[in-house]
């Protein structure tokens, strides 16, 4: 687990932003109708999004009127707890399936291909053997970036031609993987707008290809979200759990986020977990997502 001092200045753009109007505003100040207004304001704001701060507000009121609350700085206790009972306790993952095949989805530009690399070495670090599949075959920039990290990381990593058939490499992959007993299997997946069925549906066939290679598979699929987007990522991250049954969430570039709120939204409106986060550029800067020390962080006075 990282330590708070990560967390506190891998967040520290967010604290500074909408979290820490909203720290400054629960200062000493008078409960009333202005603060609860000002409070709302803030919490749509910091992009927790209306559905998530109309619950949120509806509780802290109700919270004040049964305690009879008075001030401002003892309703910034009951805040914090609030919005950390919106976030799921932190997601056990562990390796029990030999290969176990993950598929890493999400729009371009999300930092998806990076994410993958970061997520290599993290289960290095664990002694698993791995084994990239760069399934974004419409990207050429796409697999030499994944071979890069492959080399840096000393991974062998499995592609196909441009535009070649993205499912005929993920079960390459997949079959290479199983040749050389590998313990885990990250698979790339061009870059999907959302809003585009077609695109959508050819990453279906991808996962269908995956299920076919080995029963079962895949066994995670893993969506990246830019942080950076705000509450335009509860739109991606709803479609593709529809399209490819995503069972969690990574939060790439949240330290360079001013945006941090959506978390809450895609908890409570999705219930999908967050697994990690990323707070930086190197390969150790993907951590597990820890509510408790991301609740603390974005609340933190600067």
């Amino acid at each position: 687990m990282a330590s708070p001092t990560k967390w506190s200045s891998g967040l520290e753009r967010t604290s500074r932003t909408a979290f820490g109007r909203l720290a400054s505003l629960l200062g000493f100040s008078e409960i009333n109708e202005n603060l609860w207004e000002e409070v709302e304001a803030g919490l749509i704001q910091a992009d927790l999004g209306i559905e998530t701060t109309n619950s949120v507000i509806r509780s802290l009121k109700r919270i004040a009127r049964d305690s009879g609350l008075t001030r401002a700085d003892l309703l910034a206790v009951e805040l914090k707890r609030e919005l950390r009972s919106t976030l799921s306790k932190p997601a056990q993952f562990t390796i029990d399936q030999h290969p176990t095949i993950i598929l890493i989805v999400g729009v371009n530009g999300s930092g998806k291909t990076t994410t993958i690399a970061k997520l290599a070495h993290r289960f290095q670090q664990e002694n698993f053997k791995v084994l990239l599949g760069a399934a974004d075959t419409f990207r050429a920039a796409a697999v030499d970036q994944l071979q890069v990290w492959a080399e840096r990381l000393g991974l062998d990593l499995i592609a196909g031609a441009p535009e070649s058939d993205p499912g005929a490499v993920a079960f390459n992959c997949i079959q290479a993987g199983l040749a050389r007993r590998v313990d885990v299997i990250l698979i790339d997946t061009a870059g999907r707008l959302h809003t585009r069925f077609n695109l959508m549906q050819e990453l279906q066939k991808v996962h269908r290809v995956v299920g076919k290679a080995v029963a079962g598979a895949p066994h995670q699929v893993w969506l990246v979200l830019d942080a950076t987007t705000g509450q335009n990522a509860l739109p991606q991250a709803r479609a593709f759990k529809e399209a490819v049954h995503v069972n969690g969430v990574i939060l790439a570039k949240l330290d360079t986020s001013a945006r941090g709120g959506m978390a809450f939204s895609i908890q409570r409106e999705l219930g999908l977990p967050i697994l990690f986060a990323g707070l930086g550029e190197q390969p150790e800067d993907l951590i597990p997502f820890d509510p408790d020390a991301f609740v603390d962080g974005i609340l933190s006075k600067n």
